[in-house]
């Protein structure tokens, strides 16, 4: 077998069969990883061991022939190649300087063959094994390939040559052995050969597969520095429900949600709250859990721990599939919004205590102004009063308005209601304010409509779009109302040719007390507060608006209510 591999390259031999029985192996470890020395002494181990067996069957059976010089020599040869193996430094020679063990070997067997072939006929035999060295080591295969022939026939020939009684029918008989070595040669060679390749192909995927392990875990190493770098919990649960990541924020936010008793909670242990701070989530209802059963959510509230330590936290979820589509886990995100939630509601708190302040002298300047007009005064201070109470009641409505938004609850009485006059009677009543900041203004509307909505509260609507769509055309330009029933569905229109908007802006302009950015740059008055009523009127009639804006080119407002 043969003794060694060179550094980074592979040779079939370098891993010889283990022999064992049971559990025991000759070998305690991969052959490669002997020192070289001592896979060259392996590599001659089974001839030497061969050799010594021979001494004992001659001693035994042939005493006469250890008196044979010759044979003698080959016992001493081969003791003295041993010895070499142990004593040459292989490894401060060049590489391959070991073939010349096997070498060796030939001359050895030619002259243990002349010497003991009185006795034993088979000793040529023994050049199977520098043969099987030759060819395994993959050095040199077709040299090996000549040796395996041509050693065997030398050791036969030479002596027959030196006796000068070679005839045919010794060399034809002669040649069976030298046959039989390179068949074996030929087939260690395409074993080793075949063994290289595989080897090196492992080695290719070996090396490919470390490549994509660095890779990996550079990869993950840069993952766990990011996750770990956000101020968002980030979670990923497997399709069984088991956790398989959990930055630095979501296990802080794991231990708050955590109760002190318990030191490994379930998911139904956790404390998890709803919007109110004190009713417990249901199980099926938790984050974690809906995700877990594939759910896709977003800005879902939850309140995590109890007491002065509780913190609120929008979490959002998305499913991940595999290549077939099939579900496999999912990844939650928690963002914690106390301070958001806190200050919404200190902002809701006070508008509400505003509006309740509001409502008191509103309310008493409306009953001394039904009081004096009570008294029948003069034309002209009857206008006057007119004027207060109409005011005075549009101030109370709007403060009425700003506490059911507040608290979410906006009634309106629909009722059978011709909707082309309501519409042209807010345009009548802003073309004044039209003219005076030189403002195109029309209607454009069919002769009748009806609806069932409450006529006042669509009023306010189309109040509040026209006012805006004149107000936010401080250069003149034009305000175009139309209306329309389509699919059973009531579809207003309030179009103008005013400063417009970005798109980020539109998509805020229903937020409470939100002015855009462009508007904010100019002297026009107003609070932000008739669009999110509008949208709150809109949505109890069970419609919607929306906005569609052009910076610079104008705005268009639609509402939608079913007729």
């Amino acid at each position: 077998m043969a003794p060694h591999t060179p550094p980074r390259k592979f040779r079939a031999m370098d891993h010889p069969v283990a022999w064992s029985s049971g559990k025991l192996r000759f070998f305690r470890r991969p052959f490669h990883e002997y020192r070289l020395t001592d896979r060259v002494a392996l590599s001659q181990m089974p001839l030497f061991v061969t050799t010594l067996l021979t001494a004992f069957l001659v001693t035994a059976f042939f005493p006469e022939t250890m008196d044979n010089p010759l044979f003698v020599t080959f016992l001493v040869s081969q003791l003295a190649i041993m010895a070499l193996c142990y004593l040459v430094p292989w490894d401060r020679l060049p590489y391959t300087s070991f073939l010349v063990i096997p070498l060796l070997d030939f001359v050895s067997i030619a002259i243990g063959r002349e010497g003991g072939q009185d006795s034993l006929t088979g000793i040529s035999l023994l050049a199977v094994f520098p043969v099987i060295w030759l060819c395994a080591s993959g050095y040199y295969p077709r040299i090996s390939l000549w040796l395996s022939f041509l050693a065997p026939l030398a050791i036969i020939w030479v002596p027959l040559l030196l006796k000068g009684s070679l005839t045919p029918q010794d060399l034809a008989r002669s040649l069976l052995l030298p046959v039989m070595m390179l068949g074996i040669g030929v087939s260690v060679s395409v074993l080793t050969l075949s063994m290289t390749r595989q080897q090196r192909a492992l080695e290719e995927k070996d090396a490919q597969l470390q490549a994509n392990l660095r890779s990996s875990q550079r990869q993950e190493s840069l993952l766990n520095t990011i996750l770990d770098t956000v101020h968002l919990g980030v979670l990923a649960v497997d399709a069984d429900g088991h956790d398989v990541l959990m930055n630095r924020k979501q296990r802080t936010n794991h231990e708050l949600a955590r109760p002190k008793d318990l030191p490994d909670p379930n998911e139904s242990q956790l404390l998890v709250f709803g919007p109110d701070r004190t009713t417990l989530v249901p199980v099926e209802e938790r984050p974690v859990r809906r995700a877990v059963l594939g759910e896709t959510f977003t800005d879902y509230l939850v309140w995590l721990g109890s007491g002065s330590e509780q913190r609120a936290f929008v979490t959002t979820a998305r499913a991940m599939r595999d290549d077939d589509g099939a579900f496999a886990g999912s990844v939650i995100v928690f963002s914690d919004v106390t301070d958001l939630v806190n200050a919404l509601t200190a902002k809701d708190d006070f508008v509400s205590s505003v509006s309740h302040e509001f409502r008191t002298p509103l309310t008493s300047i409306l009953g001394y102004v039904e009081i004096l007009l009570g008294d029948e005064p003069e034309e002209a201070q009857r206008d006057m009063l007119e004027i207060i109470r109409r005011n005075s009641e549009r101030l109370l409505t709007l403060v009425s308005d700003l506490l059911s938004s507040r608290n979410g609850q906006l009634i309106v009485t629909p009722e059978a209601v011709d909707v082309a006059d309501l519409v042209r009677s807010s345009v009548s009543s802003a073309i004044p304010r039209a003219v005076a900041s030189g403002v195109s203004l029309r209607a454009d509307t069919p002769e009748r409509l009806e609806a069932h909505v409450d006529g006042p509260r669509i009023s306010q609507v189309l109040d509040n779009l026209v006012s805006n769509a004149i107000k936010y055309s401080p250069d003149g330009g034009k305000v175009l109302v139309s209306l329309e029933k389509r699919d059973g569905l009531l579809a207003c229109r309030v179009t103008d040719t005013g400063m417009g908007m970005t798109p980020e802006d539109a998509s805020e302009v229903f937020a409470k007390f939100f002015r855009s950015s462009n508007v904010r740059r100019t002297a026009i008055p107003g609070v932000g507060l008739g669009l999110p009523i509008s949208k709150a009127i809109i949505e109890a009639h069970g419609g919607s608006i929306d906005v569609d804006s052009t910076l610079g080119e104008g705005t268009t407002f639609t509402f939608r209510v079913p007729a």
